[in-house]
């Protein structure tokens, strides 16, 4: 985030009241809020590589992808590590509010291997969407979601909970969804109604320099297939 993004008056989003959410008006407001976030959370440094997104085309489930059935829905435990084999992300979890304007709060700068979990939501392993956001980027060096969006279908996600099993996620989607025309629940909202789902959501596409932003959203979709110690 430059100097100038961090003394921008922001956008504003209406507060989200108290309570989980799970349908309805106040959950497409939080959506609303985290897409809004993800335009103005990060900026591309100068000396640091932009991420590879890919086209909005090309993402999503290759056809004839095998992919495991779902795993029943797990009770409320709070996470504290996200783990992703395949990228080499074994990240500590913060749980995070909604700030002042109604959008997310990533995790501090300072904190930017961390991920933040949405936890006013759904707790990942039990029924209903799961939110985390994380930055793909600082100001001198790539941040915990740098490559999130080379995963692919049937790649694991890995949620160490507190004081309970791990929920182990099968990822069933990946898309980078450009800004215009983004429809907050078709990226953000459940797959597969009565699943435990999970979404990693950052910054993607290519950085505007007249807007101070990306141009995307990175977006992977992941449901619970198993568990673990």
């Amino acid at each position: 985030m430059s100097d100038h993004d961090r003394h921008r008056e922001p956008e504003h989003i209406p507060p989200v009241g108290p309570g989980r959410l799970v349908s309805g008006t106040a959950w497409v407001v939080l959506l609303l809020g985290l897409w809004l976030w993800g335009r103005e959370a990060t900026d591309v440094r100068e000396g640091v590589s932009r991420p590879a997104t890919g086209d909005m085309a090309a993402a999503g489930r290759p056809p004839g992808t095998p992919l495991p059935p779902a795993h029943a829905p797990l009770g409320d435990a709070p996470p504290e590590r996200l783990d992703v084999p395949e990228l080499g992300i074994s990240a500590p979890v913060l749980a995070r509010d909604l700030d002042a304007k109604g959008a997310i709060e990533p995790p501090p700068f300072d904190r930017a291997g961390a991920v933040g979990w949405y936890a006013a939501g759904a707790a990942p392993g039990a029924a209903g969407t799961a939110l985390m956001v994380g930055h793909v980027d600082t100001e001198t060096r790539p941040a915990v979601f740098y490559k999130l969006s080379t995963l692919e279908p049937g790649e694991t996600i890995r949620v160490v909970r507190a004081g309970a099993e791990a929920a182990e996620f099968t990822v069933d989607d990946v898309q980078v969804l450009d800004r215009d025309g983004f429809d907050a629940r078709q990226a953000y909202g459940p797959h597969d109604a009565g699943r435990a789902e999970l979404r990693l959501i950052t910054c993607g596409g290519t950085f505007d320099r007249a807007t101070g932003g990306y141009t995307a959203n990175v977006v992977v979709s992941a449901y619970l297939t198993g568990t673990g110690s």
